[in-house]
């Protein structure tokens, strides 16, 4: 089982800079079994490839194979309708995602921690609410993949140990597919790696060889 990037080339327009490519012709293959971090500076293209990958963007050109579930950026909580409620928008991501909606209740309300504000509109959460219910609902749905932008978790330290000890209970059942600048965080959770540098990706099959290469090319 496995996702597959086929001649993937994204292009956005700008009334000022006109056309720009992104990503340029990429073709990679993340293996079930392993898990991929995604090096590359900011702005390099990292979390467009992970949007495209998850389906929330799709690419210009080229197509995107998989046939694994892959979740959507975990935490991401910017993704919620604001003049919806906690309870209403995860109601929404369950038939989505045909997932049991009692069951994810239950789970969400004891993991975020949010109390009768799941019930009350985003709009009115604060940062840290919007990242607890968000972060709670990506655990709540089984997933072969879990996609991570940069960050795993938000919120005080406390929420951080519990979310990283939830997310190491995934881990053992699920792969990850994490995007950073900095390569300690992919050496931390990933044994494969690629770098997104000027627009095109380059895989390779250990993370030390990734780092180097990262570490090459971003001190030109």
């Amino acid at each position: 089982m496995t996702i597959e990037l086929r001649n993937v080339t994204k292009t956005y327009r700008s009334r000022r800079a006109g056309k720009k490519t992104v990503l340029h012709d990429i073709n990679a293959v993340f293996e079930r079994g392993h898990s991929y971090g995604i090096m590359g500076v900011n702005g390099a293209g990292k979390s467009t490839l992970l949007r495209i990958i998850c389906g929330a963007e799709r690419p210009t050109f080229g197509e995107v194979r998989k046939d694994v579930s892959v979740s959507w950026r975990l935490g991401f909580a910017s993704s919620f309708n604001s003049s919806l409620t906690g309870m209403e928008n995860l109601r929404f991501v369950c038939r989505i995602y045909d997932a049991d909606i009692d069951e994810v209740s239950a789970f969400v309300e004891d993991f975020a921690e949010i109390g009768d504000a799941i019930h009350e509109p985003v709009k009115n959460y604060s940062s840290g609410m919007r990242g607890r219910l968000a972060f709670g609902l990506s655990m709540a749905i089984r997933f072969q993949v879990y996609v991570i932008d940069e960050a795993l978790a938000t919120g005080d330290f406390t929420f951080q140990e519990k979310a990283k000890a939830e997310f190491a209970r995934r881990r053992e059942e699920s792969d990850i597919l994490l995007t950073s600048h900095m390569p300690t965080a992919i050496q931390e959770y990933c044994d494969r790696a690629g770098v997104v540098h000027q627009g095109r990706l380059e895989m390779f099959d250990s993370v030390e060889e990734a780092t180097e290469y990262y570490e090459r090319v971003t001190r030109k």
